[in-house]
């Protein structure tokens, strides 16, 4: 397998489905293989791509003028026209939640973790620097997929999701908070999508756990994992020792920014000098790379899953694409760029500059 260039297409900014050829066709002029859409299902109330209501109709946000009904015949048409660029489909793949407001949770009680009231729970977190402050999504309902009295229906569904996503055209899927999932699940899942595409691909998102969770998923049947080099300021060893903990499980997947993160462009005041080393950074660090739509033009406004808009495309006058193409092609040509490989430092990490080196 050649190393994961992975172009996220964040569908709310791209807008509907046939406007979506364009930004693939660029993703594809720059060396990208993979073309990843976050959520393109119905959502809850909320609007939230993660909060997902029904999983087999499209958003109507993003169906092309004029159509009507559950979207998912034109979603087929617009992955073959990703593959017909030589560009692999991947979807979030979203299992510990679903909306609230979603019809699983009248039609399946038994399939949602219940408080001591039984109340559907809310998934929350806690601030790591403050234990006092807890988020809780409303919009979210938690699923439990460990404990359910009727597991063997809800997996069965979630193997229905798996086969009928990659039967449209997907050929992976990100595993959004893959540590709340139980990897025996997960193996489940592995299994039947190879069973249907066997060079089916599983990106693991496991960001903000601990090590002691990611190991629990490297015996999943999961292919790839995010890892955190995007945070590392090279001002201390822990990247590289979180990279050989990862590395002795599965390779990673490097990203300058995120859907997630602010843009780098917003943090760096524009800096396209900046920009430039932390790509390049993120394309070596590791096997894999990801960059989000809008970076190759220095996009500045966050990506958000509920309110952004094809209005917030900016027209910033800057251009990464030929660089950015140019990485691509380096991490393909140069074998050790596209494995995890061994790093360590070759100065200290309190001056700069700070020398690393890379093997394999």
């Amino acid at each position: 397998m050649e190393p994961p260039r992975i172009y996220n297409l964040f569908p709310r900014l791209a807008g509907s489905m046939d406007r979506w050829g364009a930004h693939a066709e660029r993703a594809r002029a720059m060396g990208f293989d993979w073309i990843y859409l976050n959520p393109v299902s119905m959502p809850g109330f909320s609007g939230s791509l993660y909060a997902v209501r029904e999983h087999d109709r499209v958003c109507p946000d993003f169906l092309p003028p004029g159509v009507v009904g559950d979207g998912i015949a034109e979603l087929g048409e617009t992955l073959a026209g990703f593959r017909s660029l030589g560009l692999k489909p991947a979807m979030d793949l979203v299992i510990n939640h679903t909306a609230i407001d979603s019809p699983l949770v009248d039609e399946h009680p038994d399939w949602y973790l219940r408080d001591e009231k039984g109340e559907v729970v809310r998934p929350s977190a806690i601030d790591p620097a403050d234990a006092r402050r807890v988020t809780v999504w409303g919009d979210l309902a938690e699923v439990d997929n460990a404990n359910s009295p009727d597991r063997d229906g809800l997996w069965a569904y979630w193997r229905w999701l798996v086969r009928t996503y990659l039967e449209l055209g997907f050929e992976g899927f990100r595993c959004d908070a893959a540590y709340k999932v139980p990897a025996a699940l997960w193996r489940v899942l592995a299994e039947e999508a190879r069973r249907v595409r066997p060079r089916a691909v599983f990106f693991a998102e496991p960001l903000g756990c601990r090590i002691q969770e990611v190991e629990q998923l490297g015996d999943a049947g999961l292919d790839f994992l995010f890892n955190s080099s995007k945070y590392w300021n090279f001002d201390a060893p822990w990247a590289l020792e979180q990279h050989a903990q990862f590395g002795a499980l599965r390779p990673s997947v490097s990203f300058a920014e995120s859907h997630d993160t602010p843009r780098l462009a917003a943090e760096v005041d524009g800096d396209l000098d900046v920009m430039r080393q932390r790509y390049l950074f993120s394309a070596v660090f590791s096997a894999g790379v990801m960059m989000p739509i809008g970076f190759e033009f220095a996009h500045t406004r966050k990506l958000d899953v509920v309110r952004t808009t094809p209005d917030d495309w900016e027209q910033t006058g800057k251009d990464l694409t030929a660089f950015v193409g140019g990485v691509n092609r380096l991490k393909v040509d140069w074998p050790v760029l596209g494995v995890e490989g061994c790093w360590r430092a070759l100065t200290p990490y309190d001056r700069p500059p700070i020398v690393l080196e890379k093997s394999h």
